[in-house]
C-alpha cells in the first residue's frame, strides 16, 4: 500500500473506532477522553484485535492536535491578562513543581530506582497534562474562572518543562550538571522567547486585524491556522516545544480582539486532532508492562494524585484563591502528560535511564487521565465535605484570608509594597540561593575531600565527615538565619499594610488577624523558598533528610498557626457581637452608621455587610450545613438576628427564615455570590 493509501487507512481507523467507543461511553454517560483511550487500546499494537493503526503515523496527527490546544488556551490570555495571571499562577507552580518534584525523587528512591531515574521521575511527575485537563473542563463546561486560573498554571508549567527538557538531556547522556549551564540554558530560554514574541507582536495582531476587515470565514481560518503552525514551527527550531509557540501564537492572536471568531472556526479542526492526541496515548499502553510494573504504577499514581492536590490547593490558597477554588483547582491537575512523555523518552533514548521508566509514565499517565475527569466532577462535593470539617477557627481563617489579600490589592498599596519590600526580596533571593549552594557543594565534595584531607590529619571517615558537616552547617548558618528573618520582615510589612497598626500606646483590635496572618505569610514565603530548596538539595543529601526537616518546620508553624487561628476566630465572635447589636437599631440610617464604626473597631473581617432575608428567598426553611455558603461562595455568616434574637457564629443546624438578617463576611466577590444565593432577585 502507497503512502497515501497507508495515511488514509490509519486516520480512518482512528477516527472511526474513535467515534464508535465514545458513542458508546456518552451512552453509559461517562467522559468521552475514556472512549478515547479505549481506541488507542484497541488500535495498538499490544491488544490482539484484528485493527492496527502505525503508531508513527497517529503520533504525528497527535502533535497537531498538541498545538491546536495550546493555539486555543493562548486564545484565552491576552497579554494584559496573561501578566494578571502569572503572579498567582507562577507562586502556585512554584510550590507545586518544588513538592512534586521532590517527592517523584523520594518515590525513585523507595524503589530502588538510580539516583539519575529518581531525578527523571522527579521531573516526570511534576508536569500536569494541558490536553487532558483541558478537554477534562470543557467537557464539564466548568466555570471560566476556574479554567483561566487551571491554564495559567499549566502555561507556567510548560515554561518549567521546557527548561527541565533543556537541562536534563545533558544529564540523560552522562554529563555533569553546573551552575553555568543552568544559566545558560534559562538565559537562552528567555532571550528566545523574547525574540518570538517581540517580532509576533509586531506582526500577528497587525495581519488578524487586516483578514478581520475581509469577513470572509474561510480566509481567517486558513491564515489563523497557517500563523499558528508557523510560530510553531520557529520553537521547533530554536529547540523548544512546539506547543510553546502554538501558546504564543494564540496569546498574540488575542492581542487583535477577534477571539471569538476564531475559536468559533478552529473548535472542529481542534476537537478532530485532540481526539487522534487521546487515541495516541491509548495505543501506548502495554498491558504486560501494568502486570510487571504495576507497584511503580500504583506508587507514582498516588504521589501524582495526592501529590498534586495538596500541593496545587495549597498554592492557590495561599496565591488568594478562595478554598473551594484552590481545592478544584488542584483536582483538575491531578495528571501527567505530554511533557512527561518528553522527559521519559530524553532519559531513555541515551541509555542511562531505565526503558521501564518509560512504561511506568504512560501507564500513570492513562490511569491519571482516566481519574481527572471523575477528580472534576466530585471537586465540588470534596471541597463542600473538607470545608464542612474543618475546624471552627480554620473556616474562619478561610473566609478573611481572601479579603485581606483583596484590601492590599483594592487599596492602591501593592506597587507601595513591592517597592519597600523589594531590598527583602533581593535578600531573600540571595541568601537561598547562597545556602542552597553551601548545601550542595558540601554535600556533592565531601566523599573527594576525605581522602585527601586524612593524608594531612590521622582521622576516620566518620570523623571527617562530622567535621565537614559541621563546617557546612556553620557556614550556611547566617544565610539560613537571614532567610528566617527576612520571611518575618516581608510577611510584617504586607501584614501591616493590609491590617494598619495603630499608634503606640492605643489598644490594637486588629492585632489577632495581623498575626494570623502575618504567620501565614511567613509559613508561605518559607515554603515557596523550601520547597525549590529542598528538591535542589535532595538528590544530595542522605535519603530521608529532608523530609524529616520539612516534618519538624510544618510541625512548628502548625502550632503557631494553630494558636493564631484561634485567636482570630475569637476576635471575629467578638466583632460578630458588635454587629448584632448594630442591627439591633430600627432606624437603617443610623444601622449603616454604627455598622461602619464597628469596621473601624475591630479590624481585620474585611467588610462585613447585613442582608435581610426576604420571604421569597429560596434559603428560607433551609439550614446553614444544607447552604453550605462558604463552600459555596467563600462568604461566611458571622452573625444571624431574628427579631430579639441573636446567633453569634452560627452553626450548621441552624435554619433561616423570612425576616432574618445574616451578616455576612469575605472578599467582595464571595459576598455578591452569596447574595445571588441567597436573594431571588440578586439585584435587591
Amino acid at each position: 500500500m502507497n503512502d497515501i493509501g497507508s495515511f488514509l487507512q490509519d486516520f480512518a481507523l482512528v477516527l472511526c473506532v474513535a467515534a464508535v467507543t465514545t458513542i458508546v461511553f456518552h451512552k453509559l454517560k461517562q467522559p468521552t477522553v475514556l472512549g478515547y483511550l479505549l481506541a488507542g487500546l484497541i488500535l495498538g499494537p499490544h491488544v490482539e484485535i484484528p485493527l492496527f493503526a502505525h503508531e508513527n503515523t497517529v503520533k504525528t496527527l497527535a502533535e497537531l492536535g498538541v498545538i491546536l490546544v495550546m493555539f486555543s488556551i493562548g486564545l484565552k490570555f491576552s497579554l494584559r491578562r496573561l501578566i494578571r495571571v502569572i503572579p498567582t499562577a507562577g507562586l502556585t507552580s512554584l510550590i507545586e513543581i518544588s513538592v512534586m518534584m521532590w517527592l517523584g525523587y523520594t518515590a525513585g528512591e523507595f524503589m530502588g530506582w538510580t539516583h539519575l531515574e529518581s531525578i527523571f521521575t522527579g521531573a516526570i511527575v511534576a508536569m500536569s497534562s494541558t490536553m487532558i485537563s483541558s478537554k477534562a473542563l470543557m467537557d464539564q463546561n466548568q466555570d471560566e474562572k476556574l479554567t483561566r486560573g487551571v491554564f495559567g498554571i499549566l502555561v507556567v508549567q510548560d515554561l518549567v518543562a521546557v527548561l527541565l527538557v533543556a537541562i536534563l538531556t545533558p544529564l540523560a547522556a552522562g554529563a555533569q550538571l553546573s551552575l553555568s549551564s543552568l544559566l545558560m540554558t534559562s538565559g537562552s530560554l528567555l532571550g528566545f522567547l523574547g525574540a518570538l514574541f517581540l517580532v509576533g507582536y509586531l506582526v500577528i495582531p497587525f495581519i488578524v486585524r487586516h483578514v478581520i476587515l475581509l469577513r470572509n470565514d474561510e480566509t481567517l481560518l486558513v491564515t489563523t491556522v497557517g500563523l499558528c503552525f508557523a510560530m510553531a514551527l520557529l520553537a521547533q527550531k530554536g529547540g523548544y516545544s512546539v506547543a510553546l509557540g502554538a501558546f504564543l501564537a494564540g496569546t498574540l492572536m488575542a492581542e487583535a480582539g477577534f477571539t471569538h471568531e476564531i475559536e468559533r472556526l478552529i473548535n472542529p479542526l481542534k476537537d478532530i486532532f485532540s481526539a487522534v492526541f487521546f487515541v495516541a496515548v491509548g495505543m501506548l499502553v502495554n498491558p504486560n508492562a501494568l502486570v510487571q510494573h504495576w507497584r511503580a504504577i500504583l506508587l507514582l499514581t498516588l504521589v501524582v494524585i495526592f501529590g498534586q492536590v495538596i500541593s496545587v490547593t495549597f498554592g492557590a490558597f495561599l496565591s488568594g484563591r478562595s478554598l473551594n477554588t484552590a481545592l478544584r483547582t488542584g483536582m483538575s491537575l491531578a495528571q501527567i502528560g505530554e511533557f512527561s512523555y518528553i522527559i521519559a523518552q530524553v532519559g531513555t533514548a541515551h541509555g542511562n535511564v531505565g526503558g521501564h521508566i518509560y512504561d511506568v509514565v504512560v501507564a500513570v499517565s492513562v490511569v491519571t487521565a482516566f481519574t481527572t475527569p471523575w477528580l472534576i466532577r466530585i471537586s465540588d462535593p470534596m471541597a463542600e465535605w473538607v470545608d464542612s470539617r474543618l475546624p471552627k477557627p480554620l473556616q474562619t481563617f478561610t473566609s478573611l484570608y481572601g479579603s485581606w489579600l483583596e484590601s492590599l490589592r483594592h487599596g492602591g498599596n501593592e506597587e507601595t509594597i513591592w517597592n519597600k519590600s523589594r531590598r527583602l526580596v533581593r535578600k531573600l533571593a540571595t541568601d537561598g540561593f547562597i545556602l542552597a549552594v553551601i548545601v550542595i557543594s558540601t554535600a556533592a565534595t565531601i566523599d573527594k575531600w576525605v581522602p585527601d584531607l586524612q593524608k594531612f590529619l590521622d582521622l576516620s571517615v566518620l570523623g571527617w565527615h562530622i567535621l565537614l558537616i559541621t563546617a557546612g552547617f556553620t557556614l550556611a548558618l547566617p544565610f539560613l538565619i537571614g532567610v528566617f528573618r527576612c520571611a518575618r520582615m516581608l510577611a510584617g510589612l504586607i501584614a501591616n499594610s493590609a491590617i494598619p497598626t495603630v499608634a503606640e500606646g492605643v489598644l490594637d483590635l486588629g492585632q489577632a488577624p495581623r498575626k494570623a496572618l502575618s504567620i501565614t505569610l511567613q509559613m508561605g514565603i518559607l515554603f515557596a523558598f523550601g520547597f525549590p530548596l529542598m528538591a535542589l538539595t535532595q538528590p544530595f543529601l542522605p535519603s530521608g533528610y529532608s523530609p524529616a526537616v520539612f516534618a519538624v518546620l510544618l510541625s512548628l508553624f502548625g502550632v503557631f498557626f494553630w494558636k493564631n487561628a484561634v485567636n482570630l476566630h475569637e476576635h471575629v465572635q467578638a466583632g460578630a457581637q458588635m454587629m448584632a447589636q448594630a442591627l439591633s437599631h430600627r432606624e437603617p440610617a443610623k444601622r449603616e452608621q454604627v455598622m461602619e464604626q464597628v469596621n473601624t473597631m475591630v479590624p481585620g473581617i474585611g467588610a462585613p455587610q447585613s442582608l435581610p432575608i426576604q420571604r421569597d428567598s429560596p434559603a428560607v426553611g433551609k439550614s446553614l450545613a444544607d447552604l453550605n455558603l462558604r463552600s459555596r461562595t467563600g462568604a461566611s455568616i458571622i452573625a444571624l438576628m431574628r427579631g430579639e434574637e441573636r446567633y453569634l457564629m452560627p452553626a450548621g443546624k441552624d435554619t433561616i427564615e423570612a425576616g432574618d438578617v445574616l451578616v455576612l463576611v469575605g472578599t467582595q466577590q464571595a459576598i455578591r455570590s452569596a447574595k445571588e444565593l441567597l436573594q431571588k432577585n440578586p439585584s435587591i
